[in-house]
């Protein structure tokens, strides 16, 4: 058995669930068996976007979250969808810059 956290934040409220399971559970199912859904059920752990320490599963050649298998004092971080585009953040900043500038 290994101990491993899953984590979920709010703007409000966060959760961070401390478990044991066994060597070989993936991000998914260690999200799962954590309970946390039951806590916020607006999780959809099967589309839900995860990372270990910040870093997204699926990307930079971490396998997905239903393959990626837990190590030893890992923290799965369930993220929340993004409220605003970041390019159209930045664009939106950019042009108030170039407003303030004329």
């Amino acid at each position: 058995m290994i101990t491993i956290e899953v984590a979920y934040a709010l703007p409000q409220r966060q959760k961070i669930i401390e478990l044991q399971v066994a060597e070989g559970t993936t991000a998914m199912e260690a999200v799962k068996a954590s309970g946390i859904i039951k806590l916020f059920p607006e999780i959809e752990p099967d589309s839900a976007k995860m990372g270990i320490f910040g870093q997204a599963l699926g990307t930079k050649g971490l396998k997905p979250p239903a393959e990626y298998q837990l190590q030893a004092r890992d923290r799965v971080e369930i993220y929340r969808p993004l409220t605003a585009d970041p390019k159209e953040v930045r664009r939106r900043r950019a042009e108030k810059a170039k407003q303030k500038r004329s």
